[in-house]
């Protein structure tokens, strides 16, 4: 699976960077703090994203003004600018119906995108998401603020990652170091220290309350219990203002879910039976559902690589503990491939994910 990098100009002529991952029907998703387009394709922060996402979809993200490939040299930072940038990559790929999804302060653009263009989105999905920033909510102080400030402005750039830390203990926690070590460098990569303390300056004072009981599309709203970046209560108060939208609940405390959370696999089952009950159709074909099982060929591009390569691995009659030696990955995140692999495929045995795994040659026969 590759991306294809382009760029398209807002109204005030800032240039934005976006990328389309797989083939398929659209999935977009508004941009979130903060990204680089090259850089988050390669990083297992968020990978295993894209993989999922983009799994029987086009996946259309994009690096907001200030950020990423996107320019750095920018005027205006305002929330309203951020919801142009959005409407400018839907208007470069010239996308008539899509479904979109916000994640943390993506939420927020989103809604209010949804409001602006109803007739576009056909479903929202929150994830992590907030109505109210962290300024506007009190979760923290005016001096606990512009102390968060100075952090940035001052450590952002250095080579010594302990100010960025910070940042990364409140998105992933629960992250192994690997990952944490990658959002540190990610943080510094993504902008300047001067444009993500005025980033942060503008997620403090979001306030989209007004806008949520507008919105006509459907929508779910997906929070953790333990999110150390925003509340949980945040999410039950933007699905409670949302008309008829619907709230799940997640076990962890990483904002950003990484592979093997708790939260993860449900997650992403949540948001695709949400987008199509359990169905993704792939090149135009018939929707593979988790009750039919479809034939092998429309199934292999619903597997992420990672999944592939357990597949092979139940192939050979590998046990979970096994799978996980071999890739070097915890046994927990073994099985959670090994769920995921059954949920995608439709089927309900490993002896039928070896069989099929097989047939397409991603492992060698077993001998029973």
């Amino acid at each position: 699976m590759d991306q294809q990098i382009r760029f398209c100009t807002a109204r005030d002529g800032v240039r934005i960077a976006y990328a389309t991952i797989g083939d398929g029907p659209p999935l977009v998703k508004a941009a979130n703090w903060l990204t680089h387009l090259e850089f988050d394709w390669h990083s297992p922060v968020w990978r295993h994203w894209m993989e999922a996402l983009a799994a029987g979809r086009c996946l259309v993200r994009y690096d907001e003004r200030g950020c990423g490939l996107s320019d750095w040299d920018v005027k205006d930072f305002s929330f309203d600018a951020m919801v142009r940038d959005l409407e400018a990559v839907v208007d470069a790929l010239n996308l008539d119906r899509f479904p979109l999804l916000g994640i943390s302060q993506g939420g927020a653009v989103s809604a209010a995108y949804a409001v602006r263009h109803p007739e576009k989105v056909t479903h929202l999905i929150m994830y992590g998401a907030f109505a109210r920033g962290h300024v506007k909510r009190g979760q923290v102080t005016p001096e606990e603020h512009e102390a968060q400030l100075s952090l940035i402005r001052l450590g952002w750039g250095r080579d010594n990652p302990a100010y960025r830390q910070i940042f990364t203990t409140q998105f992933i926690p629960d992250a192994k170091l690997e990952q944490m070590q990658w959002f540190n460098n990610l943080m510094r990569a993504s902008t300047s220290a001067e444009n993500a303390a005025r980033i942060m300056e503008v997620f403090g004072q979001i306030d989209v309350t007004d806008l949520l009981p507008r919105v006509t599309v459907p929508t779910i709203v997906l929070h953790c219990r333990g999110d150390a970046r925003v509340p949980f209560e945040e999410g039950r108060q933007m699905a409670a203002l949302i008309p008829g939208a619907r709230f799940i609940p997640l076990e962890g405390k990483n904002h950003l879910p990484q592979e093997g959370d708790p939260c993860w696999q449900p997650l992403i089952v949540k948001v695709r039976r949400f987008l199509g009950a359990d169905e993704y159709a792939i090149e135009g074909r018939a929707a593979v559902t988790a009750a039919s099982p479809a034939p092998a060929d429309r199934l292999q591009s619903l597997l992420t690589s990672r999944e592939r390569e357990v597949a092979a691995l139940i192939a050979q009659g590998l046990a979970n503990r096994e799978i996980a030696e071999r890739l070097v990955i915890r046994e927990r995140t073994a099985e959670g491939h090994v769920q995921s692999i059954l949920n995608k495929l439709g089927f309900n045995s490993r002896v039928q994910v070896a069989a099929w795994a097989v047939s397409r040659g991603l492992g060698a026969r077993p001998a029973h």
